[in-house]
């Protein structure tokens, strides 16, 4: 069928990871509703949730999350209910698509993975640590909403003055929606959600972090990358190239490389802008917003995202 065609091109395509994490979102949700509904018809409702959503939430307690450690990711892709994927799907979808063209897909990827991380972290900290919380100890956590906020943060910190035009608001700059988010955070702390509102604090702080970290030249995203990187090998289909070297002569060596190494450092200069130059470029978007910048600015931007 087209569609799984469709589905399999946007999982090949290496510039499409922006697709990739909202089609892996959508793909969890519509198996949960799909299986919820067959158990239903068939007299197995009852196994649902401590077979099957067990072993997507996140548990709050650690003999739990010892049985289950995959649940630190499986739980950010992880929705029950229409609304709750569409809101978070539409923040991914606006703000994931900032944080890619300025950072590029990579990195988008690890800061959506190291917020899910740090939201279970703050998550599972919480209940086992605060002393208010250990009554309801136990109880699981799901939900894309950490990746996102962390995504949202990473925008904001980028680009405040970036701005979004909003249904009955107008032009609102992203600083300000980022601050909305962390209040309705701590609201949820206050009205019955602590454990969500936790984890999507954890997952700001961590978005916030990401973007100062890499300011000073130190990418956090580089274990994710590595891990994605090591997968893909292992998944891919494509077989090993054998290269075989010769040694040309000493002399025609040396000529070549008198002959192009100028040429070279001249491209490799032109091609890769450096770290001082990105950064004044990120806080020129910082003070004025990427419509500021000039041409010439936002293709070394791009270029950047590309290493």
């Amino acid at each position: 069928m087209s569609v799984f065609n469709d589905i399999r091109t946007a999982f090949n395509r290496r510039d499409n990871a922006l697709n990739q994490l909202l089609l892996i979102n959508v793909l969890v949700f519509v198996f949960l509703v799909f299986t919820e509904a067959i158990m239903k018809l068939t007299g197995t409702y009852a196994q649902y949730y401590p077979n099957l959503i067990r072993q997507f939430q996140l548990p709050s307690d650690l003999p739990g999350l010892l049985r289950h450690p995959w649940t630190v990711l499986t739980y950010a892709f992880t929705h029950e209910g229409f609304l709750h994927i569409l809101f978070n799907l539409i923040n991914l979808y606006w703000f994931g698509a900032l944080v890619r063209e300025y950072l590029g897909d990579r990195r988008l990827v690890s800061v959506y993975i190291l917020g899910a991380l740090a939201g279970a972290l703050f998550f599972v900290l919480s209940y086992n640590l605060i002393p208010a919380l250990r009554p309801s100890l136990g109880i699981p956590l799901l939900g894309a909403s950490a990746g996102v906020t962390a995504i949202i943060m990473a925008a904001a910190t980028l680009m405040p003055e970036y701005q979004f035009n909003l249904i009955l608001l107008g032009p609102v700059r992203i600083k300000y929606i980022a601050a909305v988010v962390i209040v309705l955070s701590v609201l949820a702390i206050n009205q019955g959600n602590p454990g969500g509102g936790i984890a999507h604090i954890g997952g700001a702080l961590l978005g916030y972090i990401f973007i100062r970290q890499l300011r000073a030249g130190r990418d956090l995203g580089r274990p994710v990358q590595a891990v994605g990187d090591w997968l893909g090998r292992v998944f891919s289909r494509r077989p090993n190239l054998r290269v075989t070297h010769r040694n040309p002569a000493p002399a025609a060596v040396s000529s070549a490389k008198n002959a192009t190494a100028p040429a070279a450092s001249r491209k490799a200069s032109a091609t890769h802008p450096g770290e001082d130059e990105i950064d004044l470029i990120l806080d020129k978007i910082s003070h004025s917003g990427y419509e500021s910048l000039s041409k010439e600015e936002k293709q070394k931007l791009f270029k950047a995202s590309q290493q």
